[in-house]
C-alpha cells in the first residue's frame, strides 16, 4: 500500500474511534520505534503498517487521546470534523501535507488543545471564530496556507497565546489591536498577506514579545513608538509595506533588537545616529526607501553587526571610514545610492566579508591588487556602475569562494584575466569596461568553472575572432553576452553545444559569414540577437527548432532568401526584427498567426513582395508594426484593422493601392501612422481626426484627394505630411502641412534604386519611376545619404 494511502487510513482510523466515542486505544502515532506492537494496530483494520507503532498514555484507564502527530507524511483530503470529540486533545501536529477544504469550526470545541499546527497545507477559507473558545491554546499556526478572511478579533480571547502565525495566507483586514494585550505573546508572525491599516500601538504593550513580522503586506502609517520602546523586542520586520515617515530615533539605540527589516517601504529622512553603547543589533536592513543624507559614522557603533543592507535610497556623500570598527561584518549592500570619492581600502581588509555590493554609486580609485588575499572569504563581490579604473587584479584567482563577481560599467582598462581557477564561479560581469580580449585564453580557462551560468562581456574592446573553445564553456550557462564589441570572423559552429542557453546576444559586432546551422540546437533560447553584423546567407531552417524564443533580432545584416516557413513554431515570439537585410519572397501567413508577437514586428528595408495575408489581422496585441520600403502591392487589408493594440504602423515606401481602410478607425490608440510613397486613392478618412493619441500623420505622395478633414491632429499642421497628393483641397497652402522633424528620405533613395534596377529589366510602369526619380533628384541636391 502507497504511504499516502496508509497514513490517509491512520487518520480515517483515529477520527473514526474518536467518532465512535472509543478513545481507549491510540493516543500517538510515531516512525518506528517497536515493531513488536504492529499487530495492536491492525486490530482496528489498518492493513501494510509494518513501520508503524502507537504508545498508549496515560498507562490506567480512562485512556484518552492527547495528542495527534502527523506532521510531513503526505495526507491528502479534506480535515475530518470527528477531531473534535477528542475532548482531551492537547496537541494537533498535521503541518506540511496536502489537507485542503476549510478548517473545521469544531476545532473550537477542543477546551484543551494548546498547541494547534495545520502549516503548510492548501487548507482555504476563513479562520473560524469558533477558535477563540480553545481558552487554552499557546501555539496557534496556520501559515502556508490559502486562508482569506479577516483575523478573527476573537483569537484575542485566548489569553495563554504564545506563538501566532498566520503567515502566507491571504489575509486581509487590519490586525487586532487586542493582540497587544495578550500577557504571554512571544511571537507574532502575520507576514506574506495583504492586510491594511496602521500598526497598532497596542502591540508594543505586550511584555513578552520577542519577533514582530508584519512582512510582505499592505500597511500604512508609522512604526509606533511603543513598539520601538519594547523592552523585550528581539526580532521585528516590516518589510515590503507601504510603511511611511522617518525612522524612530530609539529604534537603533535598543538593547533588544537584534534584527530590524525595514526594506520596501517609503520611509524618508536621515538614518538614525547610534547613541547607546554596545547595541545587540546584528541584522540590519534600510534597503529600497527613500533616505538622504549621508551613512552617519555612528553606525561603527554597532559592533556585533553581520548584515547591513542600505541599497536603493537617495544617501550620498562618502563611505564612513567608522564601518572599519564592526569585525563581524559579513554583508554589506550600499548598492543604488549616489555615494561619492574614494572607495575605502578598509573595505576590502574585512576579512569577514561574504558580500560585498556598492554597485551604482559614483565611487572612484582602483581595486586593490591584493583584494584577493584580504577578502579571501568572498562569495559576492559587486563593484559595477562606478568609475573605478585600472586593471582586474589577479589576486582575485585566489578568492577561490567567489560564486557572483559584478565589475559592469567602469572604465576597467588591460587584458581579460583567466578566471578558471575559480570553480565556484556562478556569474561574471564585466560588460561595458574597456577591456580587451587578448588572445581569447580566458574563453578556455572558463571551461572549468563548471557552475558558470551567466557571462556577460558586452562593450568592451573584444577583436579578433570568437575562438572555438565557446562551445566548451559549462553546460549550465545560460547568459551570453558579447554584444557592442569589435568580434570579427565567422560564428563558430561550436556555440550550439551551450545547449542551457536562454540569452545570446552577440549584436553591434563585425561578425562575418552564416549562421550557423548548429544554432539550431540551442532549444532553451528566449532572446537571440545577430543584429548590426555583417552576417550574409539564408536564415536557417531550423531556426523553427528554437520554440521558446520570445525575442529575435537579425537586423541590419545582409542575410538574403526567404523567411523559413518553420519560423511559425516560434510561437512565443514577442518581438521580431529582420529590418534592413536583403530577404525576399512574400510575407509567410505562418509568421501572421503567431499571436503572441506584441511588442514588434519589423520587416522594414527588404525586398517582400506581393499582398499582406490577410492574417495580419491575428496580431491582436501587437504594438509596433513595420513593413516599409518593401515591395509589397495590393490593397491594404482590411484584417490590419483588428491590430487594435498598434502604435506605430509604418508602411510607407510600398505600392499599396486603393483605399486607407474604413477598418483603421478601430487603431485609435495609434500615435504614428506613415503610409506615405505608395499608390493610396480616395479621400483621407474622417475618423483620424478623432485619433487622440495620434501625434505624427505622413500621408504624403499618395494619390489622395478631396477636402483635408478639420479638427484633431489636422489642427497642427507641424505634426501632418500631406504633400504630394495633387488632389487634396484645403483652405491653406499644402506645403504649410508638414513635419515638425525633417521627413526621412532614406527610404525614398532606397525606393528608387529598387525601382532603377526593376526599369532596367522593364518590370515597372515609366509614371512610377518618373514620380520617384523626381523625389530622388530633388533629395539629392539636399545631400540625402543613400541606405
Amino acid at each position: 500500500m502507497e504511504p499516502a494511502c496508509v497514513l490517509q487510513r491512520i487518520l480515517r482510523v483515529v477520527t473514526w474511534m474518536i467518532g465512535n466515542n472509543i478513545n481507549g486505544s491510540v493516543s500517538r502515532i510515531f516512525r518506528n520505534t517497536d515493531a513488536s506492537r504492529f499487530t495492536r494496530i491492525t486490530r482496528w483494520g489498518v492493513q501494510g503498517l509494518s513501520k508503524w507503532t502507537y504508545l498508549k498514555q496515560p498507562t490506567q484507564p480512562p485512556r484518552r487521546v492527547i495528542a495527534i502527530d502527523l506532521a510531513s507524511e503526505g495526507i491528502t483530503g479534506p480535515m475530518s470534523p470527528f477531531i473534535a470529540n477528542a475532548s482531551s486533545l492537547t496537541r494537533l501536529q498535521l503541518s506540511n501535507n496536502s489537507f485542503h477544504g476549510g478548517i473545521p469550526p469544531d476545532l473550537g470545541l477542543l477546551s484543551q488543545l494548546s498547541s494547534l499546527n495545520l502549516s503548510m497545507n492548501s487548507l482555504q477559507g476563513n479562520i473560524p471564530s469558533e477558535l477563540s473558545s480553545c481558552s487554552q491554546l499557546q501555539i496557534l499556526d496556520l501559515r502556508g496556507n490559502s486562508l482569506h478572511g479577516e483575523i478573527p478579533p476573537g483569537l484575542s480571547q485566548c489569553i495563554h497565546l504564545e506563538e501566532i502565525n498566520l503567515g502566507s495566507n491571504k489575509l486581509r483586514g487590519s490586525i487586532p489591536s487586542a493582540f497587544g494585550n495578550l500577557p504571554e505573546l512571544r511571537v507574532l508572525v502575520l507576514a506574506n498577506n495583504t492586510l491594511s491599516g496602521d500598526i497598532p500601538r497596542s502591540l508594543g504593550s505586550s511584555p513578552s514579545l520577542i519577533i514582530v513580522d508584519l512582512g510582505s503586506n499592505t500597511l500604512t502609517g508609522g512604526i509606533p513608538e511603543p513598539l520601538v520602546n519594547s523592552s523585550s523586542l528581539q526580532k521585528l520586520s516590516l518589510k515590503n509595506n507601504n510603511l511611511y515617515g522617518e525612522i524612530p530615533k530609539a529604534l537603533l539605540n535598543t538593547l533588544s533588537l537584534t534584527t530590524i527589516y525595514l526594506q520596501g517601504n517609503s520611509f524618508v529622512g536621515s538614518i538614525p545616529h547610534v547613541t547607546v553603547i554596545s547595541p545587540r543589533v546584528k541584522y540590519l536592513d534600510f534597503g529600497y526607501n527613500n533616505l538622504i543624507g549621508t551613512i552617519p559614522s555612528s553606525l561603527g557603533n554597532l559592533s556585533s553587526l553581520i548584515y547591513l543592507r542600505l541599497t536603493q535610497n537617495n544617501l550620498h556623500g562618502s563611505i564612513p571610514e567608522s564601518l572599519r570598527n564592526i569585525p563581524t561584518l559579513q554583508t554589506l549592500d550600499l548598492s543604488v545610492n549616489n555615494l561619492s570619492g574614494p572607495i575605502p581600502t578598509f573595505l576590502f581588509n574585512i576579512s569577514s566579508l561574504l558580500f560585498l555590493d556598492v554597485a551604482n554609486n559614483s565611487l572612484t580609485g582602483r581595486i586593490p591588487p591584493d583584494i584577493g588575499y584580504t577578502l579571501p572569504n568572498i562569495e559576492i563581490l559587486a563593484l559595477s556602475a562606478n568609475k573605478f579604473k585600472g586593471s582586474i587584479p589577479t589576486s582575485l584567482l585566489n578568492a577561490t569562494h567567489l560564486q557572483n563577481l559584478c565589475l559592469a560599467d567602469n572604465k576597467l582598462t588591460g587584458i581579460m584575466p583567466s578566471f578558471g581557477l575559480l570553480t565556484k564561479l556562478v556569474a561574471l560581469d564585466v560588460a561595458y569596461n574597456m577591456l580587451e580580449a587578448g588572445d581569447w585564453g580566458f574563453v578556455s580557462s572558463l571551461s572549468n568553472c563548471s557552475r558558470l551560468t551567466k557571462l556577460l562581456l558586452s562593450g568592451n574592446n573584444f577583436q579578433g575572432n570568437l575562438p572555438n573553445s565557446v562551445g566548451n564553456l559549462s553546460s549550465s550557462l545560460n547568459w551570453l553576452w558579447l554584444r557592442d564589441n569589435k568580434i570579427s570572423g565567422p560564428l563558430p559552429s561550436e556555440i550550439g553545444n551551450l545547449k542551457s542557453l536562454t540569452r545570446l546576444y552577440m549584436d553591434y559586432n563585425h561578425l562575418t559569414g552564416n549562421i550557423p546551422l548548429s544554432i539550431g540546437n540551442l532549444t532553451k533560447l528566449g532572446a537571440l540577437s545577430f543584429a548590426q553584423n555583417r552576417l550574409s546567407g539564408q536564415i536557417p531552417d531550423n531556426i523553427g527548432n528554437l520554440v521558446q524564443l520570445n525575442s529575435l533580432n537579425l537586423d541590419r545584416n545582409n542575410l538574403s532568401g526567404s523567411i523559413p516557413k518553420s519560423m511559425g513554431h516560434c510561437t512565443q515570439l514577442l518581438i521580431l526584427n529582420l529590418a534592413h537585410n536583403s530577404i525576399d519572397g512574400s510575407i509567410p501567413e505562418k509568421i501572421l498567426r503567431i499571436s503572441s508577437l506584441s511588442q514588434e514586428l519589423d520587416l522594414s528595408y527588404n525586398y517582400f513582395s506581393g499582398n499582406i495575408p490577410e492574417e495580419v489581422g491575428n496580431l491582436h496585441n501587437l504594438n509596433k508594426l513595420r513593413i516599409s520600403n518593401n515591395r509589397l502591392s495590393g490593397k491594404i487589408p482590411s484584417n490590419l484593422g483588428q491590430c487594435v493594440a498598434l502604435e506605430y504602423l509604418e508602411m510607407q515606401s510600398n505600392f499599396f493601392v486603393g483605399n486607407i481602410p474604413q477598418s483603421f478607425e478601430n487603431l485609435i490608440g495609434v500615435k504614428e501612422m506613415d503610409i506615405s510613397q505608395n499608390n493610396l486613392s480616395g479621400k483621407i478618412p474622417q475618423f483620424l481626426t478623432s485619433f487622440i493619441s495620434l501625434h505624427k500623420l505622413n500621408l504624403s505622395f499618395n494619390n489622395l484627394e478631396g477636402a483635408i478633414p478639420s479638427g484633431g491632429i489636422f489642427g497642427n499642421v507641424g505634426v501632418v505630411s500631406v504633400e504630394g497628393n495633387d488632389q487634396l483641397c484645403t483652405d491653406k497652402p499644402i506645403d504649410e502641412y508638414g513635419m515638425s522633424e525633417d521627413i526621412s528620405t532614406k527610404g525614398d533613395v532606397y525606393s528608387f534604386g529598387i525601382l532603377l534596377l526593376e526599369m532596367l529589366t522593364a518590370q515597372f510602369k515609366r509614371q512610377q519611376l518618373n514620380r520617384f526619380a523626381q523625389l530622388a533628384s530633388d533629395e539629392s541636391q539636399l545631400g540625402v545619404s543613400t541606405r
